[in-house]
């Protein structure tokens, strides 16, 4: 089988629009049809249905999906592995990272490792803890520093840092001047929170939870800072981790929670099995070491 008609192949079952895809290849909708037209040659199946002019991926398709996510990667690790034996200073990783440790945790691990390897370059992505686990497990990116702990199976995980959970009230809340509280005092609070699907918005769910509250959702954000200012503006009280000095809100107080799981633990998590550069292990091996600073 053709490399780039696997690639092409699993761009358009990503985006189901050949229009769209052609472009995003620099390649005309033509040529990209003629590269779907033999694969399906050459496995000896239709990989997509055609639903009123539309694609959508069949039971085959989903099938050779997944073979070529997993050949690619594979073909992907050998040329970097190549690439090290030659010249072991040198590669790519592939590090994903949430929003919320873009400004401290993720450039500490990558000021601390290219000091040790500088020409070692990294392909950045920034995405929410759901979005990263399934970036890695597609293998679209090598590693993600989220948090918590990942639940999908076939994946790696080891803690790296540990943060404190605060309350976040406006200057002028009844609790600002407390050094410490419990999530039961802000119970009759609106709460801003993150959405569903977050791992923030989970673990303050269960912390809430522990105490039988069920509290109004004020608002739903994206952006754990957007959350603070919100607080800050008297919309309701939020619970986020405990900001680094320069990046607190000032019109805000972040009260300390003394509850016992008013903690997010972060890690690096991983592939479990799957194919790896030996840039991508050099990384991974000295993030684990924890052979950096700055926390």
């Amino acid at each position: 089988m053709n490399v780039e008609d696997l690639e092409w192949f699993v761009a358009l079952a990503e985006d189901p629009n050949m229009t769209r895809v052609a472009e995003a290849l620099h390649t005309t909708q033509p040529t990209l049809s003629r590269s779907l037209g033999r694969l399906e040659q050459e496995v000896g199946a239709p990989l997509f249905d055609r639903v009123q002019r539309r694609l959508r991926l069949n039971p085959s398709g989903e099938v050779l999906l997944r073979h070529a996510r997993r050949s690619l990667l594979e073909l992907r690790a050998a040329t970097e592995h190549i690439r090290a034996l030659r010249d072991p200073d040198h590669g790519t990783v592939r590090l994903g990272f949430l929003h919320s440790v873009a400004t401290w945790l993720a450039p500490e691990l990558i000021r601390g490792f290219r000091a040790r390897a500088p020409q070692v370059q990294f392909v950045l992505t920034q995405a929410a803890g759901y979005e990263l686990t399934s970036l890695v497990s597609e293998g679209k990116v090598d590693l993600a520093v989220t948090g918590p702990r990942p639940d999908a199976a076939g994946l790696g995980w080891h803690e790296i840092h540990r943060e404190e959970l605060c309350l976040v009230v406006p200057r002028d809340h009844r609790l600002a001047d407390r050094d410490r509280v419990g999530i039961a005092e802000a119970v009759g609070e609106p709460f801003i929170m993150l959405g569903a699907s977050f791992g923030l918005r989970r673990l303050t769910d269960d912390l809430l939870a522990q105490v039988g509250a069920d509290p109004a959702v004020a608002f739903e954000s994206a952006e754990i800072a957007t959350m603070e200012s919100l607080a800050a503006a008297g919309l309701g009280v939020t619970v986020v981790p405990r900001p680094r000095p320069h990046r607190a809100d000032p019109n805000a107080a972040y009260i300390r929670l003394s509850d016992d799981a008013a903690h997010r633990v972060l890690g690096l998590v991983w592939p479990e099995g799957g194919p790896e550069s030996p840039v991508v292990r050099r990384f991974r091996d000295f993030v684990l070491a924890q052979e950096w600073a700055g926390l």
